[in-house]
C-alpha cells in the first residue's frame, strides 16, 4: 500500500483576498511565493507551501495537498485509488513546482490533491509576526466520523493516533501524532488549520505579537490531553481558527508508542480512545469556550 506521509499545504477560500493576505504575512509571518489577482501561496520555514489563497465567496478550506514520498509511484497509487472506487483526475503543472499530481475528493466533499514529495526549500527564518516554522495538521467538523477515519486510514494509509470515545479521531501519516483530525458536527467546515512553533517561548512570544497585532487568544495556553502539545487558539480575519503549537507527541512506530516525555501521565502512552473529560482536552490551563467544536 503507498501511504501518504506528509500534510502538504491546505487551500483557504476568502472573500476578502487583501486582508487574509496582510494577516498570513504581517501577522502569522508566512512567506509569499507566486500570486495573481485571485490565489496567493504562502510557505513556513520549512514549506515549500503552506497555505494557497484563494479569492471565493465564503470563508473555508477546499482543498489539502498531500505527499506521497518523492520514490513512490504516483500511477501506482492512483491504481490503488481507482481500486477502492475512488474517481481520480491526473493534472500537470497543476501549480508552481507541482509537475504531476492526482486530484480526488475526499468523503466529506474536500478536494485531496497529492504529488510527490519535492525537494524541501533551504529553511528560511521568519522576519516577521509569528513565524512557525511548518504547518502541523488540519480539523475538520464532520458529519460521519467512522466513514472519514475509514477513508483515510484504508485508501490513503493514514494510522490512528488518538480518540475521544466516538465522536473526535486523531490520524497520523508520519512519526507527529496527527496530519488531521476529524470530529462530529452539525455541519461540515474546516475546525482549525495548525502551524508547529518551535518550543514554548517561541509560543509565548507569538502569543505576545499576536495580542498587540489585535487577535486575542480564543483558548489557551494549555496542554492537551490527545497529542499532549502545548497549544494556543486565535482567529484570523475570516473567523478561522488557527492553532500554534510544540511539543506533539512522536510515535515510534516499530515499538508501538509514543517516545517518552515527562508530562505523559502513562508508561508507555499508546494509541488509544479516551473518555470524554477534562484531560483529554486539556491537562492544564483554562478549558475552551462552549461552543469551540461547532
Amino acid at each position: 500500500m503507498i501511504r501518504i506521509n506528509r500534510l502538504a499545504y491546505a487551500t483557504i477560500e476568502t472573500p476578502d483576498l487583501d486582508r487574509q493576505s496582510d494577516y498570513y504575512r504581517e501577522v502569522l509571518g508566512l512567506t509569499a511565493g507566486y500570486s495573481d489577482r485571485k490565489t496567493i501561496f504562502l510557505h513556513a520555514a520549512l514549506d515549500r507551501h503552506s497555505v494557497i489563497l484563494r479569492s471565493g465567496d465564503r470563508a473555508a478550506c477546499t482543498e489539502l495537498g498531500l505527499h506521497i514520498a518523492h520514490h513512490e509511484n504516483l500511477s501506482a497509487l492512483q491504481t490503488q485509488l481507482a481500486s477502492n472506487g475512488v474517481v481520480v483526475e491526473r493534472r500537470s503543472d497543476s501549480q508552481p513546482g507541482v509537475a504531476d499530481s492526482l486530484v480526488f475528493t475526499d468523503p466529506k466533499g474536500t478536494m485531496i490533491t497529492v504529488f510527490n514529495e519535492p525537494e524541501q526549500p533551504v529553511p528560511t527564518t521568519g522576519g516577521v509576526g509569528a513565524a512557525p516554522t511548518t504547518i502541523g495538521h488540519v480539523a475538520f467538523n464532520v458529519e460521519d466520523v467512522a466513514a472519514t477515519v475509514d477513508f483515510y486510514c484504508n485508501v490513503l494509509g493514514f494510522r490512528f493516533s488518538d480518540a475521544i470515545e466516538d465522536f473526535f479521531v486523531w490520524l497520523r501519516c508520519n512519526p507527529n501524532h496527527h496530519s488531521v483530525n476529524f470530529v462530529r458536527g452539525k455541519r461540515i467546515k474546516m475546525h482549525h488549520l495548525a502551524f508547529e512553533v518551535r518550543d514554548w517561548n517561541h509560543l509565548q512570544t507569538s502569543c505576545d505579537f499576536l495580542s498587540k497585532a489585535g487577535y486575542p487568544t480564543i483558548w489557551g495556553p494549555g496542554r492537551h490531553g490527545c497529542g499532549h502539545n502545548i497549544f494556543t487558539y486565535h482567529r484570523d480575519p475570516d473567523g478561522n481558527i488557527i492553532e500554534l503549537f510544540a511539543e506533539l507527541d512522536q510515535m515510534r512506530e516499530e515499538l508501538g508508542y509514543f517516545e517518552p516525555r515527562p508530562w505523559h501521565r502513562q508508561r508507555p502512552q499508546q494509541p488509544k480512545v479516551w473518555p470524554s473529560n477534562p484531560a483529554a482536552s486539556n491537562l492544564w490551563g483554562p478549558m475552551p469556550p462552549p461552543d469551540f467544536l461547532d
